[in-house]
């Protein structure tokens, strides 16, 4: 499954590049990490001003394919992201 949620997100992240987003390379032990602290995932701003919030780290945490890999917490975390900057699901 984390194999199948770093292709996912390399998706998403070229993508994103393609728009003009810089997002860079991560696993699921760096997505925990980014979840855990403070700061946003790389180009989550960016993403939320084009409207392409569903590119984002956040949304993969939060994708159903994906919610075994990370605790109701780290969920919890992204989807409150999310919701503070006006994801439109």
């Amino acid at each position: 499954m984390e194999e199948k949620f770093i292709a996912a997100f390399e998706s998403n992240r070229a993508a994103a590049n393609l728009m003009g987003v810089r997002m860079r390379s991560l696993d699921v032990k760096g997505a925990k990490r980014i979840l855990s602290g403070t700061r946003l995932s790389d180009g989550f701003n960016d993403l939320a001003a084009k409207g392409q919030l569903k590119l984002s780290l956040e949304a993969l945490v939060i994708d159903k394919r994906f919610t075994a890999l990370f605790t109701d917490e780290e969920a919890n975390e992204a989807l409150s992201r999310l919701l503070e900057a006006g994801y439109q699901f």
